[in-house]
């Protein structure tokens, strides 16, 4: 998703006071920054001020051991980081690293990813150079308008020099009437390597878009030259019939009328690896009937693993399953990169190659809402990092559960007990222990056998927390109208509630209640979030029982991460006005929860902006 970037001058104004005990005021009349601090996040990646776009442009700079991470608005910013805990800006007050003005990009500067060590052994970008807008898969495409260039930094990340030269990927394929030609990401793969007759290490690049009256498609091109000049066309590695599904289109939406922002990497059980089973994520682009030109009603971060075959030359990427990467209906534009064991994060907590996935959570739900952006003076957030691997479920029933299309595939069948692939994504194990290493208080396990919430005997004090649980359920709840779960953020007038739902298997967040502001300052969604995860049956101890779920909550100010299973994440805005929220358990029928709430005063790094990077005070 590319925005028209917003213009914020001036420096931070004096903040007035509010007060939270009474009815919050129509935040759009407020003095500019008065409510900054009211949601702002502590733990998630954000500029010191402003807007935050597209995650993009991610590496590890193979001279410091630095994990660099960056983000669209105005150009590209970015910061670095050791620890994948404290981020440091790489300059004062965010400014980008690359901007649009030059020879190739006019207009503006879109995503991009970097080779390490590429020109000169420098980190390299290559980046959607734009020379024309607008650019929507709705309406003509402008030729022209999207080309991919490069630049070259020479300062540690600080400055990417664009090369005085003309593209380097100058147009789409011959006579391909595209929708959308952008967001290239570069990668190395062995499985292409050996397909194609490849040099061990050469790098290929994925570009996103698609063609009009066809469909969504991933464009692909390989290194030719050792300098980076040029690279080869290998046609449309992937294509899906537009608007299509993944088989009902319960797990993983539409495909659309246009990618975006695609990755590809390989992964194994333990991460990141070049030979492993090759994964993408992208984002689908796609409206309903009649379609409105320059509006797409649904944007949906997916992710799809599959097979590489080749057919008269040409390799050719068939998905095996799939599902959305974040069920967040303002999750969107996910980027990652590997995070190699010799990273310094990885060396001080000794994990092996991974790949790490930032997902963008916008603010002002794509530009769309009215949201008082001016008086908060900044939008947006990048959600917690995840490590993203090839996950196992064992020891499953063969039964019609798993015979579905859906996020799995049957790895093995063992007399009508199976095991199951899938991707697994967890918060990223430096990030999760900074926020789960502090006090911590443990609800008593409890069963519930009548409708109805029942409060936490001790609830968190603080709006930054992190609530862990696992509720099992008996049998007789498949196909029932069961709904359990937590209300949390709860006070006379606002509460979020989490709950899971038998009856389309599916995590509910509702939040028509969640910020009494919404009922005096437009631009505050209200509207609920929904994402399909199956609980399986499992045989254990000889005895067939269902899957528990296991959830993991984290509650930074405002936003909400939902992680389920280490397969499912659903991220929203709670945006509540309440500073004395409470915690409740809420079920009908029979279930055992065991609930452990982490807490510190904050339990979050404290960051803030110190002369030119974010500074955390001691965890």
């Amino acid at each position: 998703m590319k925005l028209t970037p917003a213009v914020l001058t001036g420096a931070l104004t004096v903040r007035q006071g509010i007060d939270y005990n009474s009815a919050p005021p129509n935040l759009s009349t407020l003095a500019n920054s008065s409510p900054f601090e009211t949601w702002r996040p502590k733990a998630h990646v954000l500029p010191p001020f402003g807007q935050i776009g597209d995650p993009c442009m991610h590496y590890t700079d193979p001279e410091t051991g630095l994990f660099h991470v960056g983000w669209l608005h105005g150009g590209a910013s970015g910061a670095t980081t050791d620890d994948l805990v404290t981020y440091y800006d790489l300059n004062s007050d965010g400014q980008p690293f690359i901007a649009a003005g030059g020879k190739n990009d006019p207009i503006a500067v879109f995503d991009g990813s970097v080779i390490p060590r590429g020109i000169d052994g420098k980190p390299t970008l290559l980046y959607t150079s734009v020379s024309f807008l607008p650019i929507q898969w709705t309406i003509a495409y402008t030729r022209g308008s999207e080309t991919q260039s490069l630049a070259v930094s020479h300062d540690g990340g600080r400055n990417f020099t664009k090369l005085e030269q003309g593209p380097v990927i100058p147009s789409p394929p011959f006579a391909v009437n595209v929708t959308g030609f952008r967001d290239p990401f570069v990668f190395q793969n062995d499985q292409l390597d050996s397909y194609l007759g490849s040099v061990s290490g050469t790098w290929y690049v994925v570009i996103s878009g698609g063609v009009h009256g066809e469909g969504p498609s991933q464009f692909l091109y390989r290194q030719h030259g050792v300098d980076f000049q040029y690279w080869e066309e290998l046609g449309q590695w992937w294509q899906e019939p537009a608007n299509s599904t993944w088989g009902n289109g319960n797990w993983a939406g539409r495909w659309g009328y246009n990618f975006e922002v695609s990755n590809i990497f390989s992964l194994d059980e333990y991460g990141y690896n070049a030979n492993g089973e090759v994964f993408t994520t992208l984002g689908a682009e796609w409206s309903l009937s009649p379609i409105v030109p320059q509006v797409s009603d649904f944007r949906e971060m997916l992710w799809a693993a599959g097979n590489i075959s080749c057919e008269d030359g040409k390799v050719k990427f068939v998905p095996s399953m799939a599902e959305k990467l974040d069920w967040g209906t303002s999750a969107y534009a996910a980027a990652g990169k590997e995070l190699p064991a010799t990273s310094k994060a990885s060396e001080k907590s000794g994990a092996p190659d991974r790949f790490i996935s930032y997902v963008w959570l916008t603010g002002d739900f794509y530009g769309t809402h009215d949201f008082p952006s001016a008086q908060q003076n900044w939008t947006g957030a990048l959600l917690l990092p995840r490590e993203l691997s090839l996950g196992r479920i064992s020891n499953v029933v063969g039964n019609e559960l798993v015979r579905e299309t859906g996020s799995w595939r049957i790895v093995s069948n063992n007399s009508g007990i199976v095991e199951l692939a899938t991707l697994q994504q967890q918060i990223a194990r430096e990030t999760l222990n900074a926020l789960t290493s502090g006090d911590f208080f443990v609800e008593p396990g409890r069963t519930l056998s009548s409708p109805g919430a029942v409060a936490f005997q001790r609830v968190p004090e603080n709006k930054f927390h992190v609530i862990t649980a696992c509720i099992s359920f008996p049998p007789a709840c498949r196909g029932s109208d069961l709904r359990a779960g937590f209300q949390i953020l709860a006070s006379e007038h606002e509460r979020t509630t989490i709950y899971y739902q038998f009856s389309n298997e599916s995590i509910i967040i509702d939040l028509s209640n969640s910020s009494a502001a919404a009922k005096t300052t437009n631009g505050i969604d209200s509207r609920g979030e929904a994402g399909r995860l199956r609980l399986f049956d499992l045989v254990q101890d000889g005895q067939q029982k269902m899957e528990s779920l296991d959830l993991t909550i984290v509650v930074d100010n405002s936003i909400v991460e939902v992680h389920a299973n280490g397969r499912f994440v659903m991220s929203t805005w709670a945006r509540h006005v309440s500073h004395h929220p409470t915690h409740a358990l809420i079920g009908m029928l029979t279930l055992q929860v065991l609930v452990r709430i982490l807490e510190r005063d904050p339990i979050f790094p404290r960051w803030h902006w110190g002369g030119g990077f974010w500074r955390r005070d001691g965890l």
